[in-house]
């Protein structure tokens, strides 16, 4: 089966192949011209239109963009925590919540309560609205388990998602995220220890919040160790509220990115940026708990790999959007039209170290697609819009707006 894009108004490509990544301050080298691809058996097979494909998408005044990466998300969970945004709203603190029994260990009692399918049936809903606004991968996390088999469930919960979404998935042993009754940092970090052949089963990364009310220094250096020892991805929840330091932590371990970053110090930012660990920026969070503002735009005028990430969850971000999350990261940290995709596209790929399959538009490379309706400009300019006309999920149409039905035609 082949597919022709044809007459794309854009086409999002990078400046060369087999980039693993693009530090944020090239991406003005990245390509928005006219054009158009054609896939075969799923996959991008050259970068110009094909007159006799089996289907043609006619892609007049459309932007033809890469997939959309969602590397930080929380899903699958269950229920929400709407009561909490009100208290945040009317001027209670985060901490304060999370040590009143709300925060995490509410989404954990509400996950510990609800049957397998009713969280499934949540995540799944979840998906087709990401997949909705452009999402073909996401990430998904543990860490509303706090405790092994609450764990344990939490990934094996995950690997079933995957079998039922269209999209594809990778998964996160978030391990360390609260310290659960009963425990220390340090006997929870043994317990985590003792889970990890278990845990790793259904996992490619390890996680570990660090802040003041969760995970030290310590536990991170430990955690490192860890994910080296088991050959796995480091990830690191830094920053946020306090500053912790964390960032040279996570840099002598090799972490593929670190996340938050709302109150990275200063000295921190031009090792980060000299660094192969991402700086994923999460302006939903941001905005929706009115935290400090990541110094994104020092960290790109410094050299370092920026990405951008709806961190949904059922708390701090209940966002599912990365249109919006674009639009959030434009307008709060002054990115450009192409810095702001990048950091849904190649850069947020790396972060899940699926660089060389997705994430860019390139030569046998999966054809994960977004069809925009308008000029890829547009998904700033017009904030809270849905601007996906059409998603193609391994070069076939997962979700197609039912106005822009037309545009895609057998021959």
């Amino acid at each position: 089966m082949t597919t022709s894009f044809d007459n794309a108004a854009q086409v999002l490509t990078p400046p060369e192949p087999g980039l693993r990544y693009l530090r944020t301050d090239r991406a003005g080298e990245l390509s928005l011209e006219p054009g158009g691809i054609t896939i075969e058996h799923g996959r991008i097979a050259t970068l110009e239109p094909t007159k006799d494909a089996n289907i043609h998408v006619d892609a007049s005044g459309c932007a033809l963009l890469p997939g959309f990466v969602d590397c930080h998300t929380h899903l699958p969970f269950a229920g929400w925590r709407a009561e909490e945004y009100e208290q945040k709203v009317t001027g209670v603190p985060y901490e304060e919540i999370a040590r009143a029994g709300g925060g995490i260990r509410s989404s954990a009692n509400a996950l510990r309560e609800t049957p397998d399918e009713t969280v499934l049936a949540q995540a799944q809903e979840l998906a087709g609205e990401m997949l909705r606004s452009g999402t073909t991968t996401f990430e998904c996390k543990s860490g509303y388990g706090l405790s092994t088999a609450g764990e344990l469930r939490a990934l094996q919960l995950a690997a079933e998602l995957a079998q039922i979404v269209s999209q594809v998935t990778t998964r996160t042993a978030l391990l360390a995220h609260a310290v659960p009754d009963g425990y220390t940092t340090t006997t929870w970090m043994d317990e985590v220890e003792a889970m990890l052949p278990e845990a790793l089963e259904h996992a490619r990364a390890l996680d570990i919040f660090v802040e003041s009310i969760a995970f030290g220094l310590d536990d991170l250096d430990r955690m490192g160790a860890l994910a080296a020892k088991n050959c796995v991805l480091l990830r690191a929840h830094v920053e946020q509220f306090t500053t912790m330091r964390s960032v040279p932590v996570a840099i002598r371990h090799n972490a593929r990115s670190v996340d938050h970053l709302s109150t990275i110090h200063p000295d921190d930012i031009a090792p980060l940026a000299a660094s192969d660990t991402a700086a994923v920026l999460l302006p939903g969070a941001e905005f929706m708990g009115a935290e400090a503002t990541a110094p994104a735009r020092e960290l790109i005028d410094a050299g370092a790999i920026t990405v951008l990430a709806t961190d949904a969850n059922p708390g701090t971000s209940p966002i599912f959007s990365l249109p919006l999350i674009v639009g959030l990261g434009v307008r709060r940290y002054g990115l450009s039209t192409r810095e702001a995709l990048l950091g849904v596209t190649l850069n947020a790929a790396y972060v899940l170290d699926l660089q060389s399959e997705l994430g860019s538009i390139e030569l046998d490379k999966r054809a994960d697609l977004v069809l925009l309706d308008r000029p890829a400009e547009h998904v700033a300019y017009r904030l809270g819009r849905n601007p996906v006309a059409a998603t193609f999920v391994g070069g076939e149409p997962a979700y197609v707006r039912p106005d822009a039905a037309w545009r895609i035609a057998e021959r």
